[in-house]
């Protein structure tokens, strides 16, 4: 792939530029660390002759991450990880300078889908960054023969993570990859705050309901669980969370919520949300005692979480009543409502997370790519973790931005903690 003619892209709306290089710059204006790192890339150069394979959620934010990286040297391929969070606007933005090559559109087909994933690894990457672990899936599978080239990646979410370590486990991993999803600076605050927030603006949004005196059942307390029953608490919600692992049942009940199993809360929510990484969280025995009306929404990266066979088993008809909400009749009159088709509800029916969350994400992202260009040679495959300098780094840049100053240690109060022991 060269950046002296254009680069071969397959897109769907070419003629949605416009808006999509809108939105493009309205989401740079607000990434202060990724501008802050662009400016860097563009002197030093770090991806000089490097070629980067991105599969990630193909909206604003992803886009202008990865003109950050073309900026920095890189040959740039990026498709989608999910067929309903691409923005074909924003698509057909990138496309457009002829500089990145852009396989992807909205709703693709599961055929398109892999196609878009594969036309990506065909440009012969060296190193990938992953979401939800599509393209490590196929490098370990159909296109294996592939996987010799590739020197290492990340991996932005718990799922893929989650899928890297089953891998690795089975001593099956080909090469290194960095868990950016377990850094402090990605999981504290992107799978928190930002799933918190674009959950329920995709959920808002996609309904035009109240939340406020409903009953929310959030099922799984991990970082996004916690993030989601945060802020539907903060909207007026009761909130009831299901759990598995009896540590964070126990932390959800600390925190003042509810403890139920799915079984008993099933009677009682007005909305259900998942966010577990594990399939058929919601299923038959669930759906028959819901309320008539309940909402149905999955904020986990597959659309597994809620049973769709069970419930299109179980309704006498189904249809869209409206964009991104389907209907669901069973026999005794009932209608439940399932959201954004199961997927990810807050950038299948949303914009997903808040710029500045992951304007830390993508910091992070970035630099950890750097670290595998510069690095791969001493790196063997496996699952490593990303260095603490880049966390660190990542969180002074942060607060860099925002103009906040911390104390520093006396020399009398580092000599006493050194010390301590």
């Amino acid at each position: 792939m060269s950046t002296s003619q254009p680069v071969p892209s397959e897109i769907r709306r070419p003629e949605l530029a416009p808006p999509g290089e809108r939105k493009i710059r309205w989401a740079q204006r607000f990434m202060k660390l990724l501008n802050a790192i662009r400016e860097r890339f563009e002197r030093e150069k770090p991806f000089r002759g490097v070629r980067l394979g991105l599969s990630i959620h193909l909206e604003a934010k992803t886009a202008y991450l990865a003109r950050v990286l073309q900026a920095g040297g890189a040959e740039v391929a990026v498709t989608g990880c999910n067929p309903l969070s691409t923005q074909d606007d924003v698509a057909a933005a990138l496309a457009a300078s002829g500089e990145i090559a852009v396989f992807a559109c909205h709703d693709a087909s599961p055929e398109e889908y892999e196609r878009h994933l594969t036309r990506v690894l065909e440009t012969r990457p060296h190193v990938i960054l992953d979401d939800g672990g599509d393209l490590v899936k196929l490098l370990h599978g159909k296109l294996s023969a592939l996987a010799e080239g590739i020197w290492g990646g990340t991996e932005e979410t718990t799922t893929g993570v989650r899928r890297l370590r089953a891998l690795s486990q089975r001593g099956e991993l080909k090469f290194p990859m960095f868990a950016v999803n377990d850094a402090r600076m990605k999981f504290l605050f992107d799978n928190r705050y930002g799933t918190g927030q674009s959950v329920w603006d995709g959920i808002m949004r996609t309904t035009n309901l109240s939340v406020a005196g409903r009953t929310v059942v959030v099922a799984g307390y991990g970082w996004c669980g916690r993030g989601i029953a945060m802020r539907a608490r903060g909207l007026g919600a009761d909130v009831v969370i299901t759990e598995i692992d009896p540590v964070r049942a126990i932390e959800a009940v600390m925190d003042g919520f509810r403890v139920l199993p799915m079984e008993e809360a099933a009677s009682q929510g007005d909305i259900f949300v998942t966010a577990t990484g594990c399939r058929d969280v919601i299923r038959k025995e669930h759906f028959e005692r819901m309320k008539d009306g309940a909402l149905l929404a999955n904020a986990g990266h597959f659309d597994v979480e809620i049973s769709k066979p069970d419930l299109y088993a179980l309704a006498k008809s189904h249809g869209e009543i409206r964009p991104h909400v389907e209907e669901f009749e069973l026999p005794d009159g009932r209608r439940l409502y399932l959201l954004a088709e199961g997927r990810l509800v807050n950038l299948a029916s949303g914009d997903g997370h808040p710029v500045e969350i992951m304007d830390l994400s993508f910091a992070l992202q970035a630099l950890t790519l750097e670290y595998v260009v510069k690095h791969h040679e001493e790196l063997s495959p496996g699952v490593y973790p990303v260095p603490e300098e880049i966390d660190r780094e990542v969180a002074r840049m942060a607060l860099e931005a925002r103009g906040i100053r911390l104390d520093a240690l006396t020399p009398e109060q580092r000599a006493y903690l050194e010390n301590a022991a």
